[in-house]
């Protein structure tokens, strides 16, 4: 079945963002049919503003990664017998008014829409665009498809095909290893427009750990890709 409001969750996982999810969550409420926020492990009232606002909250203890919220979301979206899941960050830099345009790019065969800033990538911070472009290229030539933009949070997926995956990331490499296990099995894999919006936000990601750990993934999936010798 083709998503539509009345079969999509919105999961939208947040570290300390009392100040953006508020909007966020109202914004979302024409398009979905829940919203849950995971608060991974906020210590600025992140939860209670959420909740005030109408989303159902799932609040982890102690920050476990982008990747441990985002798969917190989807097994509790599952338990509301959801068919797809609306993946999006809860800082105010994905705006929900795109959510049409992804739904709209999942035509049948597609389980993984992905939202593509590219065509604004000059609105973009210089590094964050290079660094965009850079591991792009690396990811279409992990996943055999070309994909222009890798990074981008903020995507439609299928929810019974991303627990089938068997995604292990529990930090900001799972946007790579998504797009990847999605692609090498075959699963459609679609892209749309989506608006550039950074404003006064901090970045959650740390520059050296972070490019670290994803370098590290990135020689596991490729070697994964090689043959075997013998």
């Amino acid at each position: 079945m083709l998503p539509a409001r009345g079969n999509t969750v919105a999961i939208v996982p947040c570290l300390n963002e009392a100040r953006a999810i508020s909007a966020v969550v109202v914004a979302l409420r024409p398009f979905v049919r829940e919203i849950l926020v995971v608060d991974d492990g906020s210590t600025d009232g992140t939860a209670a503003v959420a909740s005030a606002s109408g989303a159902t909250v799932c609040r982890l203890e102690r920050s476990l990664g982008k990747g441990a919220a985002l798969a917190v979301g989807w097994m509790a979206a599952a338990t509301q017998g959801a068919e797809w899941v609306l993946l999006l960050d809860g800082d105010g830099q994905h705006d929900p008014k795109d959510a049409p345009g992804l739904f709209a790019a999942a035509t049948a065969g597609v389980r993984l829409v992905v939202g593509n800033r590219m065509s604004q990538a000059a609105a973009m911070p210089w590094l964050r665009r290079q660094t965009n472009r850079w591991m792009s290229r690396r990811i279409s030539g992990l996943a055999g498809i070309p994909i222009p933009d890798s990074q981008c949070g903020f995507r439609l997926a299928h929810l019974a095909s991303l627990q089938q995956a068997g995604l292990q990331s529990q930090q900001f490499e799972i946007e790579s290893e998504m797009l990847v296990a999605f692609a090498r099995a075959g699963w459609g894999v679609a892209f749309a427009p989506v608006q550039v919006r950074y404003r006064d936000e901090r970045s959650k990601i740390s520059p050296l750990r972070d490019t670290l750990r994803w370098l590290r993934w990135h020689r596991s999936a490729a070697a994964a890709t090689r043959p075997s010798g013998g």
